[in-house]
């Protein structure tokens, strides 16, 4: 077996192959979630060739973003059923296979099943699900940092590619960045087969910075999980009114980041006279600093007051989104828009993990942060839908940004209500 030999080589350079392991998932959450935002470099292209209008394309994006989020609990039953590198396996080739086909597409309902239905059940299958049991497994010590690092890698794989993309785009056609990340995906995937295990004890090794005698206790199986497991834990969990004010904040983080920035952002910046490359430009930038705030964030959750981090984090974007409108749409213009929303990206995912932990307690954590996660993607699709419909009805997109600005101003009240209570469990 080649990741048991590369493992033993590892092993005798001082290496651990835990490192691999986390490589393999970096490059799976970055090209997935690229994946997930290359349509929303597509829009007017998408309506020019077709005739389509900005509601009916922004219907099959939303579509995929409901599917993202509802698979996020469901993820983690299906890598334990089935393991984690075949479900990974089979999400890249789905996602990988769908950009090949999207390239096809002559009918809107076309689009609603490649772009809509196999992306978001593809991409699903791993979320921010992946980079957790990735965490827990394989890691004693930084678990943490890889944590960040992780999600990081979600949200800048998103933005960081956009610029590439919208530069294919102006050249060759909305169809020209299909075939390479379709390509990039299977690549990942082939890496995956080869040298993705699911637990440590498979090349009998013990979690990085364990004991290496809890190899054993590493190889012990896991608790069973059915698929009535992910119900048990919604119904539990929503009992509390804690669950529901951070499915509520967690529904305005997707409203006013995937849904509306990602997926209409180079469309806006269209609207005001900004060619597409910059805008993606700008969308990469704000990548860059999502990457350094999110690890600062996760850095700052386990020093302060996680209520407070998010109170700010959800006030100072809303601001940012309120003022979006009256900015000046330049790539210099910009610029201070893409450095203060950038860092401000997903900074929510760490507190949040972190208040659900407390309230529910680490053995529930998993399960009741994927329904929060679905409440994210939920807000992700309203947005998504509800901006492109602005966009059609209202030919602006200019009451999509103050009804987001004015619910993250919102979502800071309600961070501030929870009530920590630190779980037995």
């Amino acid at each position: 077996m080649l990741a048991a030999a590369l493992s033993r080589r590892m092993t005798h350079q001082g290496l651990h192959f835990s490192w691999v392991i986390a490589g393999l998932t970096f490059l799976t959450m970055l090209f997935m979630s690229a994946a997930l935002g290359l349509p929303g470099a597509m829009l007017q292209p998408l309506a020019q060739e077709f005739g389509w209008s900005t509601s009916q394309i922004s219907s099959a994006l939303a579509l995929r973003f409901a599917l993202f989020g509802l698979m996020g609990p469901f993820a983690a039953v299906l890598m334990e059923r089935f393991g984690v590198r075949a479900v990974v396996s089979v999400a890249l080739g789905l996602v990988g296979g769908g950009m090949l086909l999207a390239g096809l597409v002559t009918q809107l309902w076309h689009l609603v099943v490649l772009w809509g239905v196999v992306l978001g059940l593809g991409s699903g299958m791993t979320a921010l699900v992946l980079g957790a049991i990735v965490s827990n497994r394989w890691f004693a010590t930084r678990k943490g940092l890889i944590m960040g690092i992780l999600t990081a890698s979600a949200a800048t794989g998103q933005l960081i590619c956009l610029p590439i993309a919208a530069w294919m785009i102006e050249r060759w056609g909305w169809r020209a960045p299909l075939l390479p990340l379709a390509v990039l995906c299977l690549a990942v995937m082939s890496l995956v087969l080869l040298f993705m295990r699911d637990r440590p004890s498979d090349v009998g090794l013990a979690p990085y910075g364990a004991d290496p005698a809890a190899a054993a206790a590493a190889a012990a199986p896991a608790a069973k999980v059915t698929w009535l497991t992910p119900f048990t834990a919604l119904r539990e969990a929503s009992s509390q009114p804690t669950f529901w004010l951070l499915f509520g904040t967690f529904f305005i983080c997707g409203l006013s980041t995937n849904g509306l920035v990602q997926t209409h952002f180079i469309s806006l910046c269209g609207d005001y006279g900004l060619a597409a490359v910059p805008a993606a430009s700008v969308l990469a930038m704000m990548g860059i600093f999502d990457f350094i705030g999110t690890i600062l964030s996760g850095w700052l959750s386990d020093r302060y007051d996680t209520r407070k981090l998010l109170c700010w984090y959800y006030a100072l974007r809303g601001l940012s989104l309120l003022w979006l409108p009256n900015a000046e749409f330049t790539l210099y213009g910009l610029s201070l828009f893409a450095v203060f929303y950038g860092l401000d990206w997903i900074a929510t995912v760490p507190p949040t993990v972190r208040l659900t932990a407390e309230r529910f307690g680490a053995a529930k954590v998993g399960m009741v942060f994927g329904w929060i996660f679905a409440g994210h993607q939920i807000g992700a699709a309203v947005a998504a839908y509800g901006a492109g419909l602005s966009r059609s009805l209202l030919l602006s997109y200019s009451p999509a940004l103050y009804v987001a600005g004015a619910a993250c101003l919102l979502a800071a009240v309600m961070a501030m209500v929870i009530r920590r209570k630190t779980a037995t469990a």
